[in-house]
Formats: structure tokens, sequence, C-alpha cells
């Protein structure tokens, strides 16, 4: 057998494997580097680039919106009276639910649950009083929305909500003054809006996106029933007609769209 005829064919036949392995490992990590090179920004915009339609006919909207105010008061001065020493504690639940009926446009129903609630020690001239007061509140509001995409991969959008809100709350309130007359002050308020609402709509994380919403004009009556101690019960009738830009009714939610993401 000639030996010295096998030797340099299997040290080519190394040679090839080494030299295999060698490009493979390079196109590797080749890959990989370029892939590394995209920022987390440009990773997750990419999800968005392709087959990527939030507001497609019969897709599903989820919206969450929670407001918390907590504050403590000391020697503030006010319309009606002056508050020197006071806790406010106010929260709303905001919960909102819609379909797509068509593309870009949306039928919806929002459901609100809010209490706000005081107590303190008040300067009502020429008395100091120690107030107690909370509210509890529901309203229902059934809407259209309508949105104008403002990127071509619809990931920001603008959009414009009109919608009919019935609401009903009832407040207690007890006053006491020289620590033994106490008034008590039973309110029921009924109220009717109809309102246009413009906003923002920016998808941050796949079908999560982040909403902002702003009352900018409505139209709004409030029937209030009313009875302090054992009076007789009072009622009274109050319409206004808003058109401005009002920050405290600047809104801040969350929002899913189920069906935003076709999967071929």
């Amino acid at each position: 057998m000639n030996y010295n005829s096998i030797f340099p064919i299997c040290s080519r036949m190394i040679a090839m494997v080494v030299v295999m392995v060698f490009l493979l490992s390079h196109n590797t990590q080749a890959q990989e580097k370029e892939k590394n090179d995209y920022t987390p920004y440009e990773l997750m915009s990419s999800y968005y680039n392709q087959d990527f339609r939030p507001f497609k006919k019969k897709n599903v909207y989820l919206g969450l919106a929670l407001d918390l105010e907590d504050r403590q008061s000391t020697n503030t001065t006010g319309l009606i009276e002056n508050i020197i020493d006071g806790d406010r504690l106010n929260y709303s639940i905001l919960l909102k639910g819609g379909y797509y009926t068509g593309n870009y446009g949306m039928a919806g129903l929002s459901i609100n649950y809010y209490q706000n609630k005081f107590i303190g020690e008040v300067f009502r001239d020429p008395d100091t009083l120690q107030s107690n007061t909370i509210t509890r509140g529901y309203e229902f509001t059934p809407n259209f929305r309508s949105s104008v995409p403002l990127t071509d991969n619809e990931r920001l959008s603008f959009f414009t909500e009109v919608g009919f809100t019935f609401g009903i709350s009832n407040t207690l309130q007890r006053n006491i003054k020289n620590l033994d007359e106490v008034n008590k002050t039973f309110s029921t308020d009924y109220r009717f809006r109809i309102g246009l609402s413009p906003g923002i709509t920016f998808f941050a994380m796949e079908s999560f996106a982040f909403e902002v919403q702003l009352n900018v004009l409505g139209y709004e009556l409030k029937v209030r029933e009313k009875q302090v101690n054992e009076n007789e019960p009072s009622q009274e009738v109050r319409q206004n007609v808003d058109f401005n830009i009002d920050l405290l009714s600047l809104q801040l939610g969350l929002a899913y769209y189920f069906g935003s993401k076709r999967v071929k």
C-alpha cells in the first residue's frame, strides 16, 4: 500500500473542512453583528412595518384610565370657604370598550366610577366648621370615534370622539359648628352631556398603546336635588356650553387593540 498517496488526500480533506468551518463561523458572526447593530427602538419599530392595522374593521378595543389625587391643604383660600387644615382624596376608574364597525371608525362605550372625599376644618364667614364631604358617582358614555393615522405604519394617530354621557352621583356633607350644631346636606346630581374630545394614540409595544384625550367642546345639563337637614327638598337645573381647552379634563390611559396584527 502506498501511504504517501493517502496522506496528501487526508491533509487536503482536513484543510477543506477547516476552511468551511471558518467560513460558516465567520458568516454567523457577521449576521449576529448585523443584527446587533440595530437599536432597541429599531427592533421594536420593525413590528409595525408589516401587516399592522389596528383600526381595521372588526377589531376590538379595550382601554383603561386611572386618576388619583391625595392632597393635604393648609391655610388655603377659596371662593366660598378657606381651608384651615384638610385632606382631600379623589379617584376615578374609567373602563373603555369598542368595536370597529368600519375601517378607522369605532362604536364604543365608556364606564366611569369616581369618588371625591374631603375631611378638614374650614372657615366660612363668620364661622369655623368641621366639614366632612363624600361624593360617589357613575357615568356611562356611548361614543363614536374616528381615527386618522399620522404615520404610514399607523403607529401614531389622531382621533376625534363624540360622546353622550349619562351620569348620577350622590353627595353627603356634614358641617359641625360649636361642637354640637350639626348641619347635614344630601344631594343627588343627574348629568347629561354631549361632547367632542380629540386625542392622540401612540403604540408603545406591539398592540399596547398610550392615549391622551382632551375635552374641548360640549353641552351639559345638570339637575340637582338637594335637602338640608329635615327641610323641604329643592331642585336646581343648570345648563352650560363650553368651548375651551381645559387641561383639568386631560385623560391619560392605556389601551389594547385586538386584531391589530394579522399573522399569515
